[in-house]
């Protein structure tokens, strides 16, 4: 099990694949992310990693929250999270997680805090018909009818579909597909909708219900990575170039010995040679 990130929920776009069919995606950008620190199970009873996210002024936060910070030496954060994780997918303190967490492919499970829509009525919140319209229905269309019982039990049920609060609380959306990554804008860009309202944060974490991809890093995609990454492709580029030049000046040694062989042949018929 790898860590989660938290990101930003930026808006609703739209993006074409290879086959040029439409896919509705929800943009999250990544903001700067780092490990501050660890629970381990020999000491806390679970395995975890704590992630900052987003740095801010110091000016803006609360005196008990910048004597923590100072007493871990880490510049002041916004947000702090903790991601449960398996013991072999430890991260060292300091380093930075980024969008190259996750592969164009694999499925997540989003989760944030829905849009809150204040006291709805029963139709609105859970989607009831309503009471007929016509006869026998005295200004009370819109209600919820009947909630109780007879005589045993004699009251309403728990959890009864009701009107009440409409929204703000957590929700999950589970396998939602990565459409695409921007690793150099932080953006993931993910096919659906997603829970919570724009400039909102939202948990990423893998998907529960589907197995991960083959190339996804392990135990979690850091800046470090991404720049070796980068530096093999620019090594490969290197040696490719190389190689095209040294078969363009192969190819063009081969057409001066041809030209220099055409020249020197004499035609049929013609009695005198070139030398």
């Amino acid at each position: 099990m790898r860590t989660g990130v938290l990101a930003r929920k930026v808006g609703m776009t739209r993006v074409y694949n290879s086959n040029r069919e439409h896919n509705s995606v929800t943009v999250l950008q990544l903001p700067s992310s780092i490990v501050i620190g660890h629970r381990k199970t020999e000491v806390d009873g679970y395995n975890a990693l704590i992630l900052g996210f987003e740095k801010v002024n110091s000016k803006y936060i609360k005196k008990p929250q910048k004597e923590f910070f100072s007493k871990i030496k880490q510049e002041p954060l916004k947000k702090i999270k903790e991601f449960r994780i398996s013991e072999e997918n430890f991260v060292e303190k300091g380093e930075s997680i980024i969008s190259s967490h996750f592969v164009v492919g694999q499925y997540v499970d989003v989760r944030s805090d829905s849009i809150g829509k204040g006291f709805a009525g029963a139709m609105k919140r859970h989607n009831f018909a309503g009471l007929r319209a016509s006869h026998g229905v005295s200004i009370s269309h819109r209600s919820h009818g009947s909630t109780g019982n007879s005589q045993d039990p004699g009251r309403v049920w728990k959890g009864k579909k009701m009107a009440g609060q409409m929204g703000n609380k957590k929700t999950t959306i589970q396998s939602l597909e990565v459409v695409s990554i921007d690793e150099e804008r932080s953006l993931i860009l993910v096919k659906g909708g997603v829970p919570g309202s724009i400039g909102g944060w939202v948990e990423i974490t893998d998907a529960k219900k589907k197995s991960l991809p083959a190339d996804v890093p392990y135990p979690a995609g850091t800046k470090g990575d991404s720049k070796n990454i980068k530096n093999e492709n620019i090594d490969t580029k290197k040696i490719n170039n190389g190689e095209k030049k040294e078969e363009t000046a192969d190819s063009e040694t081969k057409n001066l010995e041809q030209t220099k062989k055409a020249t020197n042949v004499t035609p049929l018929g013609d009695g005198s040679e070139t030398k």
